[in-house]
């Protein structure tokens, strides 16, 4: 991200941070987190594993953007979507979310072998091996994989999501809820900062 878009976003995040401080101060009522609401949260996630320890964390905001959603709309998953019904700008969660609430069992079938030319790997990146990421075109559009073996021509990857089938553990923080306008209800998801842009 360039040093202009990094001090953007930090802008943004300051003004709606202000923005959620402001209603909570001015005595107006805080909106809750219901269907057809716009959420921006901070969020830090680590895999638990079954003794009940967890990794490093995997992902985080906190620092960065806020991650946007329309709730009601499937934007985020079915775990994040549940817990997340009822709560205001300041609130906290932590929450571990078991596969079926978030991305899903692993789906041994999901194996394919895939030309190698049809593999789009990140920039920077580098060579291609197993355990990377890439992206293949399919027939529902293009589709993130995991690279389970490498060939001369062809490679073998994982149509599952890397998180499908692990346990995840969750720090959340509310930092924006909005009303949604007409037309990210009608889009289904969240337009602006932090949205999609058409």
């Amino acid at each position: 991200m360039s040093d202009a878009k990094k001090t953007a976003a930090k802008k943004t995040e300051a003004k709606q941070t202000a923005q959620g401080k402001q209603a909570i101060d001015s005595g107006a009522e805080p909106i809750s987190i219901v269907t057809n609401t716009v959420v921006a949260f901070h969020y830090r996630l680590a895999e638990e594993f079954a003794n009940g320890e967890r990794s490093d964390w995997r992902e985080e905001s906190f620092g960065h953007q806020p991650l946007y959603y329309l709730h009601g709309y499937h934007n985020v998953i079915v775990g994040l979507e549940k817990a997340l019904a009822g709560k205001q700008v300041g609130d906290s969660i932590n929450i571990s979310l078991k596969p079926e609430d978030a991305y899903g069992p692993r789906n041994n079938n999901a194996m394919h072998r895939v030309p190698i030319k049809h593999l789009q790997l990140p920039e920077g990146s580098g060579k291609l091996r197993a355990g990377s990421l890439a992206a293949v075109k399919t027939e529902q559009g293009m589709r993130n994989v995991v690279v389970f073996k490498v060939g001369k021509f062809n490679a073998d990857v994982d149509f599952n999501h890397p998180l499908a089938g692990k346990t995840l553990y969750y720090e959340i923080e509310v930092v924006e809820v909005r009303q949604a306008s007409a037309e990210e209800l009608e889009h289904g998801h969240v337009h602006g900062a932090g949205g999609h842009h058409h």
